[in-house]
């Protein structure tokens, strides 16, 4: 199994944001805006769910790596961290997952 972290895809990310649009991608991505970036992983998501059904293990993985590339693009482009989605989601594991859905009414 790799050893390879959303942690390291964060960190990749930033330095690819630092590169040439010609050259990056990510940093192509940045410069179209944060909506941009938002409507590019609302496609991805679509895909992953449309994979989901389609029972295609390995379409499905392809299509979440993209998602959570895409993801943690619109983080960068809000200047929002991993580590502060990870600091909610641990606060949310405090209690059942219908109690933290009603408390947030």
């Amino acid at each position: 199994m790799s050893k390879f972290t959303l942690a390291d895809l964060e960190k990749r990310i930033a330095e690819r944001a630092q590169a040439d649009a010609a050259q990056s991608y990510t940093r192509a991505l940045l410069d179209k805006g944060v909506a941009h970036c938002a409507k590019k992983m609302g496609e991805e998501a679509f895909e992953t769910a449309i994979a989901a059904v389609q029972e295609d293990k390995a379409h499905l993985v392809a299509e979440a790596s993209d998602l959570i590339y895409h993801l943690l693009v619109v983080l960068k482009a809000r200047g929002v961290s991993l580590a502060e989605v990870e600091a909610e989601l641990d606060k949310r594991t405090a209690q059942s997952g219908h109690a933290e859905k009603a408390a947030r009414k």
